[in-house]
């Protein structure tokens, strides 16, 4: 069931292993069927050098799993969290949870990270910040309730004491959400240990006017203006 979308979730998880997001088995990542409304997760206890599409379980957003081809594994503990995005966001259908380092540290002292870098942008932060998720055990209610209102002002966000979390249309832009936020932690980080102080941001009315250049002729209209 689902074969293509289950060999996603292990080429991005991989993916994320390979840039450091997540190790020693942390994080977790999911994918969302448009036509069933079925979710492809990965398991609970796989390390990702021999994870395999067939250890992807198949869940419902009532947390029913319809189907551990393996048999014996359980979908990650954090699957409400995960249940819990699409719930709240319709309009995507990709997940992912990583650990990284820089960003983890700031969802350690529970503070956002400013829009210190236009780029910030391609988060959809509409204040301007990356939001900190409340304190919520893994595995709970707690957890997964606690991403709602972060998820209505941005398309990623940290969870206090734990990491970071990113949604997507697809997996591919998940990860590279998930990718900037790290990449924007470490940028934050630095400049808070070069100033001594805040580093000034980027307001958010420049922030929500960026337009592609008008100077450039687009002759051929099959061409997608994009960043």
């Amino acid at each position: 069931m689902l074969e293509s979308l289950k060999k996603q979730v292990v080429e991005y998880a991989v993916q994320a292993e390979k840039k450091r997001l997540c190790q020693q088995g942390s994080g977790n990542f999911s994918i969302r069927d448009p036509k069933t409304g079925y979710i492809c997760v990965t398991p609970s206890g796989v390390d990702r050098a021999e994870l395999s599409f067939h250890d992807i379980i198949v869940m419902n957003l009532n947390a029913e799993v319809i189907e551990s081809e393996s048999g014996g594994l359980r979908p990650t503990s954090e699957s409400l969290m995960h249940i819990q995005a699409y719930k709240s966001r319709p309009d995507i259908n990709a997940v992912v949870h990583t650990h990284s380092r820089f960003a983890t540290a700031f969802a350690i002292l529970n503070k956002s990270i400013p829009a210190v870098v236009y780029e910030t942008t391609i988060l959809n932060c509409k204040n301007g910040y990356i939001p900190v998720a409340p304190y919520g055990r893994p595995g709970t209610s707690a957890l997964s309730n606690s991403i709602i209102n972060p998820l209505k002002i941005s398309d990623a966000t940290l969870l206090q004491s734990h990491g970071t979390l990113a949604v997507g249309h697809t997996l591919k832009e998940a990860l590279l959400k998930i990718s900037y936020v790290e990449e924007f932690a470490e940028i934050y980080y630095y400049s808070l240990t070069i100033a001594g102080k805040e580093p000034p941001v980027v307001p958010i009315s420049e922030l929500q006017n960026w337009a592609y250049p008008k100077e450039i002729t687009l002759l051929d209209k099959n061409i997608r203006t994009s960043k």
